[in-house]
């Protein structure tokens, strides 16, 4: 043998070329590091200049983990292991939401036979996130913070709670007609991005109202949830088979299992401009009806005019959820608010003077009708959260105006009766309509509107607004952040 024997240690892991163990044409590759391999011609000896010095001492045999770096190495990816799955969790939604199912089944309330002689507040609750009072199936859900709390109707205890670490957008009914079920119902809570106070409008890139949870009424189970691309100071409106989103820009519709059945408007980050909608929009107020939206728009074409479009909820097949499809679009020539849709007719308030137009199913206009109602009501013609206050009962629609209460016929939604001085639209209660005024609830007949009587109501000085709904022999209104039940 000729040349000098060189001995070379090879670190698994460390770059291999010609003076790698078996790094030789037609070497044996198999050789163990530590095997003596004789230098062939033209390799440098050991030591000899530029080249690696391996005259150290003989190892034995090495392992993937023998030194403290391997070890170190190994220790870390261990932690980042074990680590990440825990710092996931406590930032995900399951760690920052709490829930506290019912534990006992209330029974569904049944309406009075008889109309009561008197109501007298039985309990009351903070619930800021409400704009109407919000029954769900057995309970009364009530909205404040991050928490959505289910309370007995009777007493207002608390029967179930949900809390997230997200500020409150709104808490809505998910009304389905006919109901789903006697015993249960669904409670919506929307929540915006962001933590602490919520502005009551703003634009997307201050965030938005983005996550919705179905909450099952009776339980307080969570149905379904989803992410929206709702606005800040959005109201939900339910027609019995969809729940609507209104905004300034843009409007969803979901099923009950909250998938998303169309969109309307401009996107916070638009996918395809669709013809067919008119782009850079801005909405007034909207009126829902089963399968049918109706909203006043505002569009840079029709330079500054009012224009009412009447479009469906449900998107064609085939189609995406924003190529919706529109029955009718028209200008109204005059700012205007719409009060209310059914499937063949829109009624829209005007002002200066005030009247109310209706448009059929085509757009087509009927002749306005004149209502005696201050110029101020109608002086800023869109409503607190894009939506008319407005009682739905069996023969007419009844819509308060600011300051009194106009019953419009159900069958062509024109006007037929007022009732001064009022405080909301009322509701419907023991088959008469309980309207709120000042001195308590005025009782008066759904149809006619004559006066049936008045009961005595000690609000403690609230003068503002009031919604209000029913479930059972409680009476339930809703005055600013607080929600009475009277009974």
């Amino acid at each position: 043998m000729t040349g000098e024997a060189v001995l070379t240690w090879v670190d698994e892991g460390d770059a291999v070329g010609d003076d790698a163990v078996g790094g030789a044409a037609g070497q044996d590759r198999g050789s163990g590091a530590g095997e003596a391999v004789p230098a062939g011609p033209g390799r440098a000896p050991a030591g000899a200049a530029g080249g690696p010095d391996h005259t150290s001492a003989p190892r034995g045999s090495r392992t993937r983990f023998t030194r403290r770096r391997d070890w170190a190495v190994a220790g870390v990816l261990l932690a980042v292991v074990l680590v990440a799955p825990v710092v996931r969790w406590q930032t995900s939604e399951i760690a920052a939401t709490t829930r506290q199912p019912a534990t006992t089944t209330l029974a569904a309330q049944v309406p009075p036979l008889e109309f009561p002689p008197s109501l007298a507040e039985t309990w009351r609750a903070d619930s800021p996130s409400t704009p109407v009072p919000v029954v769900a199936g057995p309970v009364v859900a009530t909205g404040n913070g991050g928490t959505v709390s289910g309370l007995d109707p009777l007493t207002g205890e608390v029967v179930w709670r949900y809390q997230r670490d997200l500020q409150l957008c709104t808490v809505a009914p998910f009304d389905t007609v006919p109901p789903q079920r006697t015993d249960s119902g669904t409670v919506l809570a929307l929540y915006g991005t962001k933590g602490g106070d919520l502005p009551e409008d703003g634009p997307y890139a201050d965030g938005n109202c983005s996550e919705v949870s179905a909450i099952d009424g009776g339980s307080g189970d969570v149905e379904a949830t989803r992410n929206s691309d709702a606005e800040y100071g959005t109201r939900l409106l339910s027609d019995g088979t969809t729940v609507t989103t209104t905004g300034r820009r843009l409007i969803t519709s979901w099923r009950s299992d909250l998938v998303m059945t169309s969109q309307y408007g401009t996107r916070p980050t638009p996918v395809q401009p669709r013809p067919n909608l008119r782009k850079d929009c801005f909405f007034g107020s909207v009126a829902v009806t089963a399968d049918r939206i109706a909203v006043i728009e505002r569009c840079p074409e029709d330079n500054g005019a009012d224009r009412l479009t009447v479009y469906k909820t449900q998107t064609p097949s085939g189609k995406d959820n924003d190529d919706v499809e529109i029955t009718s679009s028209t200008l109204l020539g005059a700012r205007g608010r719409v009060i209310a849709v059914t499937d063949t007719t829109t009624a829209v308030a005007l002002a200066d003077p005030p009247r109310v137009r209706t448009y059929t199913a085509a757009g087509v206009a009927l002749p306005d009708t004149p209502v005696d109602i201050p110029e101020q009501d109608l002086a800023n013609t869109d409503p607190p959260g894009a939506t008319a206050a407005t009682t739905t009962g069996q023969d007419a629609v009844y819509w308060f105006t600011g300051s009194r209460t106009v019953a419009l016929a159900k069958s062509d939604l024109r006007p037929t009766w007022l009732v001064p001085s009022t405080s909301g639209s009322g509701v419907v209660f023991a088959g008469k309509l309980l309207l709120p005024v000042e001195a308590g609830l005025a009782v008066k007949d759904p149809v006619t509107g004559a006066d049936a009587g008045l009961i005595p109501v000690d609000r403690g000085g609230y003068r503002g607004p009031i919604t209000m709904s029913t479930t059972g022999p409680i009476v339930l209104e809703q005055r600013g952040p607080t929600l009475v039940a009277l009974r």
